[in-house]
């Protein structure tokens, strides 16, 4: 093929990618099968690692692993602190498959792309999501290091129309309105603080609201005192989308943040967020969190009773 010519097909595939509105059942079906077919793992939790907390996979026993640029129509990560690796094993007994890093919409990539593992996973018989992020503390009273059990949150694309599920329904996954009053499942939360409590953790664990927002920079010293006056105890760049997926689809869900750095609320104050920190806070907690979250595992039965 002639450079003006292979070139004109370039134009002609980012063209067709760019009015795109989302996957076909039959790419995450393809998907799917792709996985299953190289693994005997049947997972029924998936975990999604945030920043700087990707160690939760290293956890996972008899590992079967695969890049993300080998795995059919799934996007790239690009972000410092995401692997970009998909590991499949078992955690304390249960099936899991766990992303080292996740897709954010600040990296150029349609809410569609961004939540695509989740409708996978649905598909490969995973019945509970543990979605894990990095977060800013808005509340006062966090500390750097926390814990936040997500009780709820605040879509704030979601209020200019940005919403993964934002075209045709397809009602195999579910259905056009879906309700998010109980995104956080109460049974999942509450056995979440408990089991924080028994490891001796009660100082540090928290439940609370989380907010998103696009990023990629991080919040001005307003906004951060306005989303703290609508409620929100801390706020993020992700998560939100796929737990809307993830209901979509009937899936369990449990959510929790941890607090890297204290939104800076305070005109006087020289402190500046930055990734960095969220990194460094990310590998100084990553054994509380994976403590918690293995410990939570032994609790949640393959039938999805929790004891």
């Amino acid at each position: 093929m002639s450079p003006p010519a292979a070139e004109t097909q370039r134009q002609e595939v980012r063209r067709k990618e760019e009015t795109r509105t989302g996957y076909t059942y039959e790419e995450y079906k393809h998907s799917a099968e792709w996985l299953l077919s190289k693994t005997e793992h049947r997972p029924t939790v998936a975990i999604v690692c945030g920043s700087g907390l990707g160690g939760l996979g290293e956890l996972l026993k008899d590992q079967v692993a695969f890049n993300y640029s080998d795995i059919p129509n799934f996007p790239h990560s690009t972000v410092p602190g995401h692997a970009g690796r998909l590991i499949f094993g078992n955690l304390n007994g249960k099936p899991c498959v766990c992303m080292q890093g996740r897709f954010h919409a600040y990296e150029g990539y349609p809410l569609w792309k961004v939540t695509f593992p989740i409708r996978v996973f649905h598909l490969i018989g995973v019945e509970t999501v543990i979605l894990t992020n990095a977060a800013g503390g808005l509340n006062q009273d966090y500390k750097v290091g926390d814990i936040m059990v997500i009780m709820d949150h605040i879509n704030m694309p979601g209020f200019a129309g940005q919403n993964p599920l934002t075209g045709p329904n397809e009602e195999r996954f579910g259905p056009r309105f879906p309700a998010m009053s109980d995104a956080y499942e109460k049974g999942l939360r509450k056995l979440a603080l408990a089991v924080g409590e028994e490891l001796g953790f009660s100082e540090k664990i928290r439940e609370g609201v989380y907010c998103s927002l696009g990023g990629p920079n991080f919040e001005t010293i307003a906004e951060c005192r306005f989303l703290n006056s609508l409620g929100a105890d801390a706020v993020g760049m992700s998560t939100v989308p796929e737990v809307i997926v993830a209901r979509h689809c009937g899936l369990r869900v449990l959510g929790m943040s941890l607090i890297t750095n204290k939104a800076v609320m305070d005109y006087n104050s020289e402190a500046t967020a930055n990734h960095e920190e969220v990194l460094q806070a990310g590998k100084d907690s990553a054994k509380f969190l994976e403590k918690l979250v293995s410990r939570l595992l032994q609790r949640i039965e393959l039938n999805n009773n929790v004891f």
